[in-house]
């Protein structure tokens, strides 16, 4: 089955534009100082920061898709200025419709900070 996978490091300025177009201002994600002072010791993605960065990928492979359901968990962080991994193997394939494992990891240490399951419908 096919597989897309992209690498990119997300910036201090992506996650601060997401906060602003989402409405997501929590400081984990904005505020280093704070951030500073937390266990993650620096600020953090919004998780579905990564999965719209997964999502583009899907649109560029599939233009005009449709997401029908998605799952998704953050066991790992993922930090401002780290490479990072984006990737999507087909699992299912049908009269159009397609399933995807969704998985980002950080390329130096390979901690996924995203796991998931994604399922579009094609137009």
């Amino acid at each position: 089955m096919p597989s897309i996978s992209h690498d990119r490091t997300l910036t201090q300025a992506e996650f601060d534009l997401f906060a602003r177009v989402s409405g997501d201002n929590n400081p984990i994600h904005v505020d280093p100082d704070f951030s500073a002072r937390t266990r993650f010791g620096r600020t953090v993605s919004h998780g579905m920061l990564l999965y719209t960065v997964l999502w583009g990928l899907l649109q560029r492979q599939h233009p005009g898709a449709r997401q029908i359901s998605h799952s998704m968990m953050f066991p790992n962080p993922a930090y401002a200025g780290e490479a990072l991994r984006f990737k999507l193997d087909e699992t299912a394939a049908s009269e159009g419709r397609r399933s995807y494992a969704a998985k980002v990891t950080r390329i130096a240490d390979g901690a996924v900070v995203l796991d998931g399951q994604t399922e579009i419908t094609l137009s």
